[in-house]
């Protein structure tokens, strides 16, 4: 993504895009679980999981190396939250991973394709609230607590 003047505004066009993503998913998930494997679906998981895989790994980088530091200097409750939540996520895209690949390997397997629901619904449902911490409690206090030179400097820094 180019370079935003606004990083708030940057940050939140990555979450709607996400939330596209986890949609696509979740959907893709939920035909498997009932009409079994099919490579369309498998296509459609795999689309989604690359793209959680890549873009979330450098958009949470963006917060953790860019914005947070910046905000801290006023507040670090908020920040820790969002840090431990990047853990879990991370966490769950490893499982989610091996959930797919497994039920890449086992295609008529109940157990696998049970697992990858599960495991589906945890990170999508994890990754839908993290985003809706972040939009409404976080953000808000960003543009509450930081000046427009602060602003500069984060958008800088997330290039």
């Amino acid at each position: 993504m180019k370079h935003s003047l606004d990083p708030i505004a940057q940050l939140m066009q990555e979450h709607d895009e996400a939330l596209l993503q986890l949609k696509l998913l979740n959907k893709a998930v939920h035909n498997v679980a009932m009409d079994g494997y099919s490579s369309k679906y498998s296509k459609q998981i795999v689309s989604a999981l690359k793209f959680i895989e890549e873009e979330v790994s450098v958009h949470n980088h963006k917060e953790e190396a860019a914005l947070f530091p910046v905000l801290e200097r006023y507040v670090d409750g908020p920040t820790r939250i969002m840090r431990s939540d990047h853990t879990k996520l991370k966490k769950g895209f490893v499982q989610l991973r091996a959930a797919v690949e497994r039920v890449n390997k086992q295609r008529d397997s109940f157990s696998s394709i049970k697992r990858l629901r599960e495991v589906s619904k945890d990170v999508v449902q994890l990754f839908v609230n993290h985003i809706h911490k972040e939009n409404h409690i976080l953000f808000p206090l960003v543009q509450k607590f930081l000046t427009k030179d602060e602003l500069r400097e984060i958008a800088k820094k997330m290039i």
